[in-house]
């Protein structure tokens, strides 16, 4: 049975006008290439306008190409196909392709030709195309669309049928009055007339409109035209104070540069200054912390000496024989209180 199956797709991919022959042993491997090249010439058979792309590089592209494939032939077609057996692309995927084979094998047919008669050369004669039926497919759509609507329409005049019956039958048992009917007839025309009048005063209305905005239009492109002119003088006319300006420039630039190196001078001299003064008040301090220390280790000897002084007083008055020393030592303590007291005040 695969045989045949096999044949039977050979003998009518030949019959459709495939350009190449197609063997068994294209498909005893995976041929994906073979199987997509089919499917999409078998599906611009059917419908040469379609829009099914044909890039089956990655597998993204080869699974999406299958289902569009499948989704075409089922909407189009109402074939139903195996997308798995066609993604395998081997032997599973002909029995697949058969189903679309022999819709178009049959379709041949149906025209009168004839299997036995056909050769390869003459077999791309006959192409089964439909490109021909797509309007007539689109006005089927729009009278089906038409359809649904005037029926809408109709439901509802029928719904009003039950009051429209009593006033026609009014009317027709009326006996019909040729007065009337030209009074009726008159003031149909009227207004008819009216409208044409409006419509043909818009029509002017719109052609007085079209008439100006066109004068607008050549108005402000002579203003453009004007305007640019007047540019282009400008541009090439030098204006009389552009001598003086630029020799103001170059004199503000030369201040400009006098005024930068006598400004870094000064920021330099100040800073200068500013270390002046602060070596000098390092130097003040340090000299008012030995004056401090002086003072101290001075006060301190004056104490000793004081303390050494009281001592020998009492001394003196034990030792009576002894007074011409205690006269001499309270000289030198009057003489090391002077120098102290000068010390200090220095």
């Amino acid at each position: 049975p695969a045989l045949a199956c096999f044949s039977d797709f050979t003998e009518m991919m030949r019959a459709l006008g495939y350009p190449r022959l197609i063997s068994m042993e294209n498909f005893h491997t995976p041929n994906f290439m073979l199987v997509s090249e089919v499917l999409l010439w078998l599906v611009r058979r059917y419908e040469p306008q379609t829009d099914i792309p044909s890039d089956v590089e990655t597998e993204q592209d080869r699974v999406f190409f299958i289902k569009a494939v499948a989704q075409f032939m089922a909407t189009k077609a109402q074939i139903k196909l195996n997308t798995k057996k066609l993604y395998q692309a081997d032997g599973y995927a002909v029995k697949e392709l058969l189903k679309v084979t022999s819709v178009l094998y049959g379709a041949m047919n149906t025209k009168g030709v004839e299997h036995a008669d056909l050769s390869e050369g003459d077999s791309s004669k006959f192409k089964f195309d439909l490109g021909s039926k797509i309007a007539d497919l689109k006005t089927a759509r729009q009278l089906a669309s038409e359809i649904t609507s005037k029926g809408a329409n109709l439901y509802d005049l029928l719904g009003k049928e039950v009051e429209l019956r009593e006033a026609r039958t009014e009317s027709i048992a009326r006996p019909l009055e040729i007065n009337e009917a030209e009074k009726t007839m008159k003031v149909a025309i009227d207004c008819v007339l009216e409208q044409v009048e409006k419509t043909k005063d818009m029509l002017n209305n719109v052609a007085l409109d079209e008439a100006n905005l066109e004068a607008k239009i050549e108005k402000r492109k002579l203003e453009l035209e004007r305007s640019q002119k007047r540019l282009q003088t400008l541009q090439s006319v030098r204006p009389a104070f552009m001598d003086e300006y630029e020799k103001i420039e170059e004199q503000l630039q030369k201040q400009y540069s006098s005024y930068l190196e006598k400004f870094r001078n000064l920021t330099y001299l100040e800073q200068l200054l500013d270390d002046h003064r602060q070596t000098e008040q390092e130097m003040f301090e340090e000299a008012a912390n030995m004056l401090r220390l002086m003072q101290n280790r001075l006060k301190e000897e004056e104490q000793h000496l004081l303390k050494s002084g009281s001592n020998d007083d009492s001394d003196a008055e034990i030792r009576e024989d002894e007074g011409s020393n205690s006269e001499v030592e309270d000289g030198q303590i009057t003489k090391q209180r002077t120098a102290t007291d000068t010390l200090l005040q220095g």
